[in-house]
C-alpha cells in the first residue's frame, strides 16, 4: 500500500508510536480527531504541515491494524 510509506516508527519520536512522516503527529491523533467529528479540512488547518494524503494514510493504517488477529502462543510443556 503506497499510503503506508507515510507511516513511520522511531523509538525516539513519540515513544515509537506510528507517526506521520517522522513528525510528532501520531496516527492515533489523526484518527481520534476524525472520530470526534473534525473534518479533513479542519485538521489540515490545525496542522498546516500535513497533507491530505497523510490523513488518508493514517486511516489506511488504522483499518489495516484493526483487521489483525492476535494468536496466543502455547508453550510446550
Amino acid at each position: 500500500m503506497k499510503h503506508l510509506s507515510r507511516i513511520t516508527f522511531d523509538s525516539q519520536v513519540m515513544g515509537g508510536k506510528p507517526c506521520i512522516r517522522g513528525m510528532r503527529v501520531t496516527v492515533g491523533t489523526l484518527v481520534g480527531l476524525l472520530a470526534v467529528g473534525h473534518s479533513v479540512e479542519e485538521i489540515l488547518n490545525a496542522y498546516p504541515y500535513l497533507e491530505k494524503e497523510d490523513i488518508m494514510a493514517a486511516l489506511s493504517y488504522a483499518a489495516w491494524r484493526s483487521e489483525e488477529v492476535e494468536v496466543a502462543l502455547v508453550l510446550a510443556q
